[in-house]
């Protein structure tokens, strides 16, 4: 068994070193000032709201479908559910522009209710729900599928109807949505495919006239050379190495 933890340890330094070099290089090799900028700071709050936006609208609308897959077998929707994470995320964007475009059949009902996708919040936070959301359905339904069953057989028994079970099950599965929705904001916080396409500039709503923190750090690395890309990924690995952190948390408190 030591052998499994020796090699356990090598292959976690194989996927930290890299990262950990980067911070290194970013903070005290390059330390570019550009990257220390109201604009990347604008970018990095930006995509921290959103991300933490998109989480929020998954346990809001997909932690009922997590329940379902966890109770039922439902070949298709469960497959449905992995579509989002089984194509090219720019995929994800183009099909957003699209949507909300003319030659969509939905274009007089979003355009009624006065929802556009392209270059606004709403477009960003669309985008990152579709690509976080595989993330949370997956991990709740993990978590529901490790509960027992035997409180919500009986409170059927009983005649419960099943919405009344769900608020029970929920009651007790406030932690369990919690370290989901970090899981996935966290994904979404990784995002650039789609919202390359969708949301490249956010020219309405919140921070207005903003990127988000992955395209500003494509844009410093094409624009500026490496060395301002590096510094500016080296604060983004930061934030979410702060969230990756609190699920550690979440998930200790949990057991």
């Amino acid at each position: 068994m030591n052998w499994f933890k020796i090699l356990g340890i090598f292959l976690s330094l194989l996927l930290a070193i890299p990262v950990l070099f980067l911070i290194y290089m970013g903070f005290f090799v390059f330390r570019s000032p550009q990257a220390f900028s109201q604009a990347f700071y604008s970018g990095v709050e930006l995509s921290v709201l959103s991300s933490a936006a998109a989480a929020g609208a998954d346990f809001v609308l997909f932690t009922p479908l997590a329940y379902y897959l966890s109770r039922q077998k439902d070949f298709l929707t469960d497959s449905l559910v992995d579509v989002p994470a089984s194509i090219p995320h720019p995929i994800v964007g183009v099909a957003l522009v699209f949507l909300d475009s003319p030659y969509s059949p939905f274009y007089s009902v979003l355009k009624g209710l006065g929802i556009n996708f392209f270059d606004t919040y709403c477009g960003l936070i669309a985008a990152l729900v579709i690509v976080s959301a595989p993330i949370y359905i997956r991990s709740m339904k993990n978590f529901f599928d490790s509960m027992p069953r035997v409180y919500e057989e009986y409170a059927r028994s009983l005649g419960a109807g099943i919405g009344r079970v769900y608020l029970m099950v929920m009651r007790n599965s406030l932690r369990g949505a919690l370290s989901s929705a970090l899981t996935s904001m966290s994904r979404a916080m990784s995002e650039f495919g789609s919202i390359a396409i969708v949301a490249y500039y956010v020219l309405y709503g919140p921070l207005a006239g903003t990127s988000p923190a992955s395209i500003l750090i494509y844009e410093y690395y094409g624009y500026y050379g490496p060395k301002v890309a590096v510094t500016a990924s080296a604060i983004m690995i930061v934030v979410g190495i702060v969230i990756l952190v609190s699920l550690k948390v979440v998930q200790y408190l949990k057991k």
